[in-house]
């Protein structure tokens, strides 16, 4: 006899756009589970753009340019004609520096662990006084980096890149799960996702419908986001990927069957 699949027959929420729940869709069908997509975050280019232009004329003064994301560097990159030798590039995060070596460019630095605290923490023995450290970043990003980095002699300049919404049209989508088939899993992929999710159940007046639901958060930060709002966080993996966050949430499964 088969055995039954991990998520079998259970709804879990993808919160990202198409273009990025691809991926994660299939990761979930793979383990039996049935994703719902629905986006909760949403990214946009900044309208005013001449911090952006000024940094692409001034590029070559920099010693370092720190990525955090794929979507900075999509952001960062649009418009920009790449010359002569550009300076090192710090990343957090294998898509992140697999997305700048396929536009052929070198990333000298990964920390081990993708979160801000283990970037800084490996970072440190790079940081030279006075050197020019440049950080394309979201609006709602934290400044953890760039204020550590500061602190320590190094001159950062922080640019915001990108703008992350709340898609509205999400509203009808959860009100229609949730009144519905509900949601047995929960995996938040940031802050942001935590912060949109919860407002949307207000306005709804829908936060007794997620109670029994199983809540996965990709890392640390997340959590603590999450905890914020009243949420038991059961799953959150050593690796903060969105595969190793769905593998912490099947373990968490796993363990609940066998108690019972």
């Amino acid at each position: 006899m088969k055995p039954a699949s991990p998520l079998e027959g259970m709804t879990v929420l993808v919160p990202r756009g198409k273009k990025q729940a691809q991926s994660f869709s299939a990761l979930i069908n793979s383990y039996g589970g049935i994703p719902v997509e629905i986006p909760l975050i949403a990214f946009e280019p900044v309208r005013n753009k001449e911090a952006l232009f000024e940094a692409h004329k001034r590029i070559h003064a920099y010693d370092w340019v720190i990525f955090t994301s794929k979507i900075a560097v999509d952001a960062f990159f649009e418009n920009l004609s790449l010359t002569g030798p550009f300076p090192k590039i710090a990343v957090i995060g294998e898509k992140t520096k697999k997305l700048l070596i396929d536009k052929g460019l070198m990333v000298h630095f990964m920390p081990r662990e993708y979160v801000a605290e283990g970037f800084v923490e490996d970072f440190m023995p790079f940081i030279e006084k006075d050197m020019k450290v440049l950080i394309p970043k979201g609006n709602l990003a934290r400044d953890y980096i760039g204020s550590s980095l500061s602190k320590n002699g190094a001159e950062v300049d922080e640019i915001i890149v990108y703008e992350t919404t709340f898609p509205r049209e999400s509203i009808i989508l959860l009100k229609n799960q949730l009144s519905g088939k509900g949601l047995d899993i929960l995996p938040f992929t940031s802050p942001s996702t935590v912060d949109h999710f919860m407002g949307a159940l207000k306005e709804l007046g829908y936060q007794n419908t997620v109670i029994n639901s199983v809540v996965g958060c990709i890392g640390p930060v997340t959590k603590e986001r999450a905890e914020a709002y009243g949420l038991h966080v059961h799953a959150v993996p050593e690796d903060y990927t969105v595969h190793s966050m769905l593998k912490s949430i099947i373990s968490y499964l796993a363990e609940t069957r066998r108690e019972n």
